[in-house]
């Protein structure tokens, strides 16, 4: 006998030794006639475990359970720790490495210990006895809903959850304390006594600004963006900061490329935007705010390493692939008396993520 998975009755197995063979005028493709039945094997013979057989094997595992959602607790206080420790406003690119790292192996232990004490939890402490249920796709019945609610008890018993308080509450430590590093990198974000709005709708490049090099600051000339080149540039005098050098870096970095004139597609009223196919776009993506780094020549198209946004470059960085919602901010120059390549204003619209266009 069998078992319909829909509505529960019993259904017999059919047998080919009372099977109708003759197909009449039927095309023999539309005949299946079973021959080889085959029986339910059943389920394996349950395996103890060393848990099930020794006490002492069973408590050893509890407290290795629980230890290692403490060690969770441990690591969210310590990413919160490390973040207070090596603050980033030093603009001290060391200490921006060490907080990185810091608070990257706080925030790990913590999530590596919350899922191998689950893990292991499941494995050695609650009940493994194998069991089949047959879905319906129809609401149960009252008695089935009943019995729904006594398996959660089954459950909470099999699991221990409400009989193993030290598990029990170190998980639940575990998964309060895992949050609060990520609630305090949030806060800090943002400048806590300005309009981060504001900070970001200007950066330091200006009319007469010249274009330099990152790292070296040195300035650049027209005659060397060469065809089908791309330099990293940062604004004249970000170099010498003291101060908020890696904010002002953040938000006014630029990618140069040199194109032939003629390949690019130019609105008209930026023509006057590029210097004899030389073009200079934000370097920050305006998805989530990575870094826009990888250039092929051949299509014109800028890469962002992080998401797979792409922008083509000779029609005003405009997306073409990706979760970017809007073009690359593009950098007015042009060139002064000496040759060297100047901004002529700072970016028309904000630079980054496009949440900054909702302010």
């Amino acid at each position: 006998m069998a078992q319909d998975d829909y509505d529960g009755k019993d259904i017999t197995v059919a047998h080919s030794s009372g099977a109708d063979h003759s197909l009449g005028d039927q095309d023999p493709g539309l005949a299946v006639v079973p021959t080889d039945g085959f029986s339910d094997p059943g389920l394996l013979p349950h395996r103890q475990r060393v848990t099930d057989a020794d006490p002492k094997k069973a408590r050893k595992a509890e407290r290795t359970v629980y230890t290692l959602f403490y060690l969770s607790i441990v690591g969210s206080i310590f990413a919160i720790a490390a973040y207070m420790a090596f603050p980033m406003e030093s603009n001290n690119v060391g200490d921006v490495r060490l907080s990185t790292v810091f608070i990257g192996l706080g925030i790990t232990l913590a999530l590596l210990a919350i899922g191998f004490g689950a893990v292991h939890w499941g494995k050695s402490l609650m009940a493994d006895h194998e069991g089949i249920d047959i879905r319906h796709p129809t609401r149960g019945s009252d008695e089935t809903r009943e019995r729904a609610v006594e398996i959660f008890d089954e459950a909470n018993r099999e699991s221990g959850f409400g009989r193993r308080t030290l598990i029990r509450n170190s998980l639940i430590g575990a998964l309060i304390a895992f949050p609060l590093p990520a609630v305090v990198l949030f806060r800090g974000l943002a400048p806590q006594d300005q309009d981060p709005v504001k900070l970001l709708s200007h950066t330091m490049w200006k009319k007469g600004t010249r274009l330099t090099l990152d790292p070296s600051g040195l300035p650049v000339k027209a005659t060397d963006v060469t065809l089908g080149s791309a330099f990293h540039i940062i604004p004249e005098g970000l170099a010498e900061l003291e101060h908020g050098k890696l904010e002002e870096k953040a938000k006014a970095a630029v990618l140069l490329m040199r194109l032939r004139p003629e390949d690019l597609n130019q609105l008209p009223d930026r023509k006057n935007w590029s210097y004899d196919g030389i073009v200079a776009y934000s370097k920050i993506c305006t998805h989530v705010g990575c870094p826009v780094a990888l250039y092929e020549q051949q299509t014109h198209h800028l890469l962002c390493p992080c998401h797979q946004s792409q922008f083509d470059v000779a029609n005003h960085c405009e997306v073409i692939f990706g979760p970017a919602k809007r073009p690359l901010p593009q950098l007015p120059i042009a060139v002064d008396a000496e040759g060297y390549l100047v901004a002529q204003s700072d970016f028309h619209e904000p630079v980054g993520p496009s949440f900054w266009e909702r302010s």
